[in-house]
Formats: structure tokens, C-alpha cells, sequence
């Protein structure tokens, strides 16, 4: 089974020049504590809810400052077409929660998550990711 198979579609993204408030608002309406950021069709970064609290609200950002300031740039992904174990691997031993999904044109078609590969039906691929994270904590 591969990625595309499981990942969630339609990802919310943001733009590297909104801000740290616009983008709480939208990790709160979609209930994510992550947004993917984009500009144009390229990946350029994540924002998180941590980010937000360690980079901004500790270090007494405004809620105005863009979201290229506190994002994390160095992002890592997977392709649509990578087996299911093989990303679940990867995620273990990089201990991350989630990857966005690009096609083999790096254009942004998805995300997966813990949850994704959790539901999933392999029970191998599901153990391996959350052993993987749970080492993390």
C-alpha cells in the first residue's frame, strides 16, 4: 500500500507572509496544531503550535509578526508514491508525527500523520511509527 493510498488531501496551507495570529485561527478551525506553508505550489515550511508558543509568545513576538519568522523552514516530507512501511520507518527513526506528501514534481498533494498510518491496515507500519515517536517522550 502506498502513501497516497492514506494520506489526508486538500491540506490547509498559509502563505510565508501572514501572520502568527491568522495562523493560530486557522490551526484552530481545522483542529491541527500544524499548517503546512506554501508559496506559489512550493513547500517552503511548517508552522506549529510550538513553534508559535517557543518562538513567538516566549520570546514577546505581536501576534502580527509573519509566519516566516518563527516557521520551520527545514522541512522534511515523503513522495505519494513511497511505501506505507518504509515512511512509517522513516517517521519512527526521525521520531515526527507527520510529513507532508509531494508528488515526484515536489509539489504539495498531502500530508500524513500518525493517525493515517495508525488507521491504516498494517498493523507493521502502525507499530513501527508510534514506537518511533513514543521514544521521543
Amino acid at each position: 500500500m502506498k502513501i497516497k493510498d492514506i494520506m489526508t488531501r486538500n491540506v490547509e496551507t498559509l502563505s510565508p507572509e501572514k501572520t502568527i495570529g491568522e495562523a493560530a485561527s486557522v490551526m484552530a478551525r481545522v483542529d491541527s496544531g500544524a499548517i503546512l506553508v506554501n508559496e506559489g505550489d512550493r513547500l517552503v515550511g511548517i508552522i506549529t503550535d510550538r513553534d508559535i508558543a517557543i518562538r513567538a509568545v516566549a520570546e514577546g513576538l505581536s501576534h502580527e509578526t509573519p509566519i516566516s519568522q518563527v516557521m520551520t523552514e527545514k522541512i522534511r516530507y515523503c513522495f505519494d508514491d513511497e511505501d506505507i512501511q518504509h515512511v512509517a520507518e522513516n517517521m519512527a527513526d526521525i521520531q515526527i508525527r507527520r510529513l507532508p506528501v509531494l508528488n515526484r514534481d515536489k509539489r504539495l498533494v498531502g500530508i500524513v500523520s500518525l493517525g493515517n498510518i495508525a488507521s491504516c491496515r498494517s498493523q507493521k507500519a502502525s507499530a513501527t511509527v508510534l514506537q518511533g515517536v513514543a521514544k521521543a517522550h
